[in-house]
């Protein structure tokens, strides 16, 4: 049995500390706040396998697909359930991205179908707007982000080998462990330390190093609707997002919306268990980031729901701005080791949800305690 201390309440720290714990060691988990407060508990919970790049990357979305699901059978309170998502497009020429995605030979793996309008309307009774049709993941899936932290959390606590304790900042990291801003000093035989986008508050370890950037993006959340998405959704804007859909057709892609090319924006669409929906997102790289939410984002974000839908998108219950990590570089995430025993895991970017199991899975294996 090792000792293991994990810096960080976020889902990528909290996993690592969930599989550690699983695989007998005892744990030490820190978090500066009281519970997570960052991009963990900011997004949509999609576990979006579709979007991914072909190769290393669809792998391992794969794997961590599958934990997932492991996941949810012994700690059903995350809310996962394999919803599926559609990507929705209205042109022809979005059409055809969509075609040459489906020629591919990785389309099976993704469980990719694509469906015309009827058809769509069949899997999604929700979506009766102007629609061309749409394509269809099975691979993909959701959690509720509100609540997988705490939950996974609740689940460890019931272990005599746990450990944890909010309210910890660390201000250092060093040979001999990790130490707080109370002057209390914690180590282990292995030290993984999550920082999320908080790459500045760490002690011991130099960000501006490391191939990484923040990034920060905007999002709301509606009163309970009235329909009951059975999908995740997404819409044609997402084909420039996501690498999945860089086939030779995206080139004839008309030109985006101002405000769409502006923001770098894409319409995701996932409805909460209670029947809230949760809309986004824009994306702004330049730091140093603005302290207010846009308002024109949210009118267009809006307008994509209500077209897609063909129904009044609900009343909006709140709005507000997120930042994460991203790895500038072709890695899926970012490990550095910064003292003799300790690691600085972050940078998954707008990945995290999608890959923490798998990170936390690939991390603590190559570290030989799992």
């Amino acid at each position: 049995m090792a000792r293991v201390v994990v810096v960080g309440a976020g889902v990528i720290g909290t996993l690592h500390a969930y599989l550690a714990l699983r695989a007998g060691h005892e744990v030490t988990h820190l978090e500066r706040e009281l519970a997570a407060r960052g991009a963990s508990v900011r997004n949509f919970g999609l576990i979006w396998v579709s979007g991914r790049r072909p190769g290393e990357e669809l792998s391992f979305a794969l794997r961590s697909r599958e934990l997932w699901g492991e996941l949810k059978e012994q700690v059903p309170g995350i809310g996962f359930r394999a919803n599926g998502s559609l990507t929705i497009v209205q042109e022809e020429a979005e059409l055809r991205v969509l075609e040459q995605v489906m020629a591919r030979e990785d389309s099976s793996s993704r469980r990719f179908s694509l469906l015309d309008a009827a058809e769509v309307e069949a899997v999604n009774p929700a979506v009766r707007g102007r629609i061309l049709a749409g394509l269809h993941c099975r691979a993909d899936a959701a959690v509720e982000p509100s609540i997988v932290p705490g939950a996974l959390r609740a689940a460890m606590e019931r272990s005599d080998r746990y450990s944890w304790m909010p309210g910890r900042h660390i201000v250092g990291v060093d040979d001999s462990g990790v130490h707080d801003h109370r002057g209390c000093s914690y180590d282990g035989d292995l030290v993984v330390i999550c920082p999320g986008a908080a790459h500045r508050t760490l002690g011991g370890w130099d960000p501006e190093q490391a191939p990484l950037r923040r990034v920060r993006l905007q999002m709301m959340e509606t009163e309970p609707s009235p329909l009951r998405l059975t999908t995740s959704i997404a819409d044609s804007d997402s084909l420039r997002y996501y690498p999945a859909f860089d086939v030779p057709a995206l080139a004839d892609l008309p030109e985006p919306a101002p405000i769409v090319r502006e923001q770098h924006m894409q319409l995701l669409l996932q409805q909460r268990l209670d029947g809230r929906l949760t809309v986004g997102d824009t994306h702004e790289y330049d730091e140093p980031f603005d302290v207010a939410v846009s308002d024109e984002p949210y009118v267009h974000l809006q307008e994509r729901v209500e077209s897609i839908l063909g129904a009044p998108m609900p009343k909006v219950r709140r709005r507000w701005a997120g930042v994460y990590s991203q790895a500038v570089d072709d890695r899926l995430f970012h490990r550095e080791q910064v003292a003799a025993d300790a690691w600085v895991v972050t940078g998954a970017g707008g990945r995290g949800m999608t890959l923490a199991p798998a990170i936390a899975e690939r991390v603590l294996s190559e570290l030989g305690l799992i």
